[in-house]
């Protein structure tokens, strides 16, 4: 009895030793304030340079009409154009997006064109990126702005963008957009969303040329065209299932300069209903950032129930060292989690459901590996873009 006693303890004493570590020594991840691009000052340039936007749209008829007005509205002292690439859409994805273009009055500034065959290796968003920059390098842009067709921007994104990235002489600025959190399970699953990118990739280390951290959101990038060839162009990463922080990976591994921060003023319109939708939007990625690993995923199935499920049980457990350590995970858990709430202006009380967020992100973390081994990994708009080897 003894013996299971201090096991007991010596549990409790590595869970909140993890949550230490975790607040205190992951990059404040958790801290959004230093990384919020809205509230951050963003300087004049004498002379604004030349972007293009492009867009890959694959199925995007409801959303892209929307995303393309917020290009076209954009409040930008240079020259911008839009290329939209149309994924081989199976809806009216095109003509949606040119109709758009003409009623922002802005048809001879966006191009819509259809990529051309997926070639074998290629996953489809990043093939149709790869036919934008083809259309864009006559351009002699001095910036590229790779942007979902499910995002709406706020007419300052691209100054702020183009400032951050002149001032602070940076090859790639990438910003999270605010994922929509209306519906009880989006409340529910999408600030975790959030927090655990955060928590891989933190901000801080991102910026720190030092760090070998490297991370992106792929619903807003903007990026220097020379700096993508010295990194081995969209070719270079052209399997990639996590386009963005590939992408990141790629250009830090060059010695470029980048930077990861998070908006409210840029929004995606994409809705998920229901608990499916969010865990299809999980399982889509979560097995492949494991690299396909048996092992990395038991791992992180393990350390998910003891970051956040132990803690609970711990509280519970009636033993005063275990119980007190339980208490004190579950603190500075719901203590780290709340200015994600704050950033999705939810209620507080939120953050004493993170247990069972984070067990659902377990499920769905399951979810997909068992689809990667049954050949349906990464599946998206139709297409399976990771399959189990031979």
């Amino acid at each position: 009895m003894l013996h299971s006693l201090d096991w007991v303890d010596g549990t409790a004493v590595l869970v909140l030793a993890i949550w230490l570590y975790l607040v205190f020594a992951r990059g404040q991840f958790w801290w959004l304030r230093e990384f919020d691009d809205d509230i951050a000052p963003h300087g004049e340039l004498g002379q604004w340079p030349r972007v293009v936007a492009i867009v890959p749209a694959r199925n995007e008829a409801e959303t892209i009409a929307r995303s393309v007005c917020s290009l076209a509205e954009q409040n930008y002292g240079g020259e911008l154009s839009v290329i939209v690439v149309d994924d081989h859409s199976e809806d009216e994805t095109r003509e949606r997006a040119r109709e758009a273009a003409l009623r922002a009055g802005a048809a001879d500034r966006v191009l819509v064109d259809a990529a051309g065959e997926l070639p074998a290796g290629w996953t489809g968003k990043l093939w149709a990126l790869s036919e934008g920059v083809e259309r864009a390098e006559p351009s002699q842009a001095r910036f590229y702005w790779f942007t979902d067709a499910d995002v709406v921007h706020a007419p300052d994104t691209l100054r702020r963008l183009v400032s951050r990235a002149e001032t602070d002489k940076l090859a790639l600025v990438s910003l999270m957009v605010l994922l929509r959190a209306e519906s009880p399970a989006e409340r529910l699953l999408i600030p975790p969303f959030l927090y655990f990118f955060l928590k891989l990739y933190p901000p801080r280390w991102v910026a720190d040329p030092r760090a070998r951290t490297a991370g992106a959101a792929g619903g807003c990038v903007l990026l220097r065209p020379e700096a993508l060839r010295r990194s081995g162009g969209l070719a270079a990463i052209r399997d990639q299932v996590i386009d963005d922080c590939a992408l990141a990976t790629a250009f830090k591994r060059c010695g470029q300069r980048i930077w990861l921060g998070l908006t409210r003023a840029s929004v995606s319109v994409r809705s998920y209903r229901d608990f499916a939708e969010i865990r299809d939007l999980i399982a889509r990625t979560a097995f492949t950032q494991l690299r396909y690993s048996p092992v990395l995923l038991l791992g992180t199935l393990l350390g998910l129930l003891a970051s956040y499920a132990l803690p609970m049980a711990l509280a519970f457990s009636g033993r005063a060292p275990a119980s007190a350590c339980g208490i004190l995970a579950w603190a500075l858990m719901t203590m780290s989690f709340v200015p994600t709430l704050w950033f999705y202006r939810l209620p507080r009380y939120w953050a004493f459901l993170m247990p069972l967020a984070a067990l659902f992100y377990a499920y769905a973390t399951m979810v997909s590996a068992v689809r990667f081994w049954r050949g349906r990994g990464a599946r998206w708009k139709g297409r399976v873009q990771a399959l189990p080897s031979p």
